[in-house]
């Protein structure tokens, strides 16, 4: 079988896309077939497959799949570059509204195609188990340490507290930050459940990062906040109305299109 693709990168964090809407070559439960796909040397090399398939409520649906082929939550980056994808196959012109598994999601096309702003799903809650790390739900789940330095091995570190007793069933993104002054980008590293690795970016893992920067320092309404990962520079929008009140989050960047082709599977 021959199945073609796009790939994509959105600061680093890269995807595979397959136009799904006429077909249903992929089954969602072939999760052999995904992370060969996935795969950096056997297969074309991702963090995550994506499916770009109809939907009933919206524009497009976006079907996200972690590199070990298991689907799975909500993914910022990946919703930008689908939402690029899309804007590029013509289902829309600036803004659209596209289904994922978290819900419904607003999608803005800027300067031509250079940014991609996505809004977030609002967040109601949050949990502080200690002083600098923070727990927050993005679409998928966060943990947010903030620290001095960056730990050297970002894989090594976070898998211990990924696989930790109170995450490894369920799984948890890892993100550590540091915040060098009020005037610079924060800085974020993450390790991401699903691809059992450090990723050069991660767009829900951000725009965590940014909404505890907030509550670390004690900001309400409405906040811009940069952010630095090593795949590249993001930027969150966000209004807090309460302690536990954050709404009309936007995760904002460039999504690019990096080659298409075609794979025999």
């Amino acid at each position: 079988m021959l199945i073609e693709f796009e790939k994509y990168q959105g600061t680093g964090n890269d995807f595979i896309m397959v136009d799904h809407r006429d077909a249903s070559f992929i089954s969602h439960d072939d999760e052999a077939l995904i992370s060969f796909m996935c795969d950096r040397r056997f297969g074309i090399g991702a963090d995550g497959l994506i499916l770009l398939e109809k939907s009933e409520i919206s524009d497009f649906s976006m079907v996200y799949f972690n590199s070990d082929g298991r689907k799975s939550s909500m993914c910022g980056n990946g919703g930008r570059c689908i939402s690029h994808f899309a804007w590029r196959k013509g289902l829309f012109t600036t803004e659209a509204l596209f289904e994922a598994i978290d819900g419904l999601h607003k999608a803005e096309i800027v300067d031509n195609g250079k940014t991609v702003r996505l809004m977030m799903s609002d967040l109601s809650r949050f949990e502080q188990p200690s002083t600098d790390v923070y727990l927050l739900n993005t679409g998928s789940p966060h943990y947010v340490e903030f620290m001095d330095a960056m730990p050297e091995e970002v894989k090594t570190r976070g898998g211990i507290i990924r696989y930790s007793p109170a995450y490894a069933r369920e799984g948890i993104n890892v993100n550590f930050v540091t915040a060098p002054s009020s005037k610079d980008p924060i800085n974020v590293c993450t390790y991401e459940r699903g691809v059992e690795d450090e990723t050069l970016s991660c767009g829900t893992g951000v725009t965590a990062s940014a909404l505890a920067y907030g509550i670390k320092k004690g900001l309400f309404g409405a906040q811009e906040i940069e952010v630095q990962t090593k795949g590249g520079k993001l930027t969150v929008n966000y209004v807090r109305t309460g302690d536990n009140s954050f709404t009309d989050i936007w995760l904002c960047g460039p999504a690019m299109q990096v080659f298409s082709g075609s794979i025999v599977v």
